[in-house]
């Protein structure tokens, strides 16, 4: 069986390098907010050409604490409306819902699944004040597209960057931050950067936004005892932060290794059933995922299966369709729906084997 994805594979390379980490976190003592902590956060930024990178407890917090951090400032406030991509998984809606704010819902472009920059602006309405942009699947949006409305509309832009780490901008070979604002990163352990457990992150160039977002995400405290904000706890935990500082320098390399996969799905599967992901072979895209459609979407999976292959659906059910958000079940949403009904995710990780990969496409080329 090749699993979708095998975590502990995956890790296996850098067992070694963590046990090390774990004892010197040990002996340190020091276990919130310490020098992993720190180290992280100064190396990412790095890493992302960005001036700051406040570290925190996960992907979702990260977005609240994006929201909430420009709240305090004035520039948001509460029922502020929030364009955001109607296909996004849910992570992307629930915070701006607890942000109290309200997300206001746009189809994708079929051929990327990403925000559809076109359909933005007949949205807007005078209570539109932010645009959080969702880098899905591993591919940027379209950020030049997107920033422009957003300077014409005088319009926040955040980033749910929880699947692109280090994706680059397609018209640049440097910038890794994609917007002016602020950008939200998940270190779940299937992500492209991996911890062994949650984390999170927020890059910004913003000085003003990162000294409220480190004093919020600390209970809204700079000073022990002293509390500035009705602030949240939710910190990047020492030892989470080790284990990255392990594995982002090898970041870019295991990202060219998804590409190179991708590259091989995109030119040896040969299926007319089967409709391959749009990519523009830049590094604008580093597969956190690789998505197919078909119509056939569940027989294909259990072929797969009975052949040995394991697949991920991601994702079955629009946000909108769930049952936490009545409300929204009659909305129609054609292009999204057509999606979440049809996509398929093949495994693509860097601990995948080249013959695990002749074999994924062999089995598809045979439907």
């Amino acid at each position: 069986m090749i699993s979708f994805l095998d975590l502990k594979k995956v890790n296996e390379p850098y067992k070694k390098a963590f046990q090390e980490k774990m004892e010197a976190v040990l002996d340190n003592g020091w276990y919130i907010l310490g020098k992993e902590v720190k180290a992280f956060e100064t190396s990412f930024a790095a890493y992302c050409d960005a001036k700051y990178c406040i570290g925190v407890g996960n992907g979702l917090d990260a977005l609240v604490l994006i929201f909430k951090g420009y709240i305090q400032l004035g520039k948001l406030k509460r029922g502020d409306e929030v364009i955001v991509p109607a296909n996004t998984y849910i992570a992307s809606i629930l915070a701006i819902l607890q942000a109290d704010l309200v997300p206001v819902l746009v189809e994708p472009k079929l051929e990327t699944y990403n925000l559809n920059p076109d359909l933005i602006q007949s949205e807007i309405t005078p209570k539109t004040k932010a645009i959080l942009v969702v880098h899905l699947y591993g591919q940027l949006a379209e950020m030049d597209a997107i920033n422009k409305i957003a300077d014409v509309n005088n319009l926040l832009v955040v980033e749910d960057a929880a699947q692109s780490h280090g994706a680059l901008l397609a018209k640049s070979k440097k910038s890794k931050v994609k917007s002016r604002n602020a950008q939200a990163y998940s270190f779940y352990p299937g992500k492209n950067l991996g911890a062994l457990g949650d984390g999170g992150a927020i890059t910004t160039n913003d000085a003003e936004l990162a000294k409220i977002l480190f004093s919020l995400r600390n209970y809204g405290s700079e000073v022990k005892y002293y509390n500035d904000f009705v602030g949240m706890n939710s910190r990047l935990d020492e030892l989470q932060a080790a284990f990255l500082n392990v594995k982002l320098p090898n970041l870019d390399a295991e990202n060219e290794q998804r590409r190179d996969i991708a590259k091989r799905y995109l030119a040896e599967i040969k299926n007319k059933k089967i409709v391959l992901p749009f990519w523009d072979f830049s590094n604008n895209h580093v597969f956190h995922l690789f998505v197919i459609r078909t119509p056939n979407r569940n027989d294909l999976q259990a072929y797969l299966l009975e052949n040995g292959i394991q697949t991920m659906i991601h994702y079955p059910v629009p946000p909108y369709k769930q049952k936490a958000f009545p409300q929204w079940n009659d909305l129609s949403f054609p292009i999204t729906e057509k999606i979440h009904n049809e996509v398929l995710s093949l495994p693509i990780s860097p601990a995948l084997s080249a013959e695990e990969v002749n074999f994924v496409i062999e089995v598809i080329n045979k439907y």
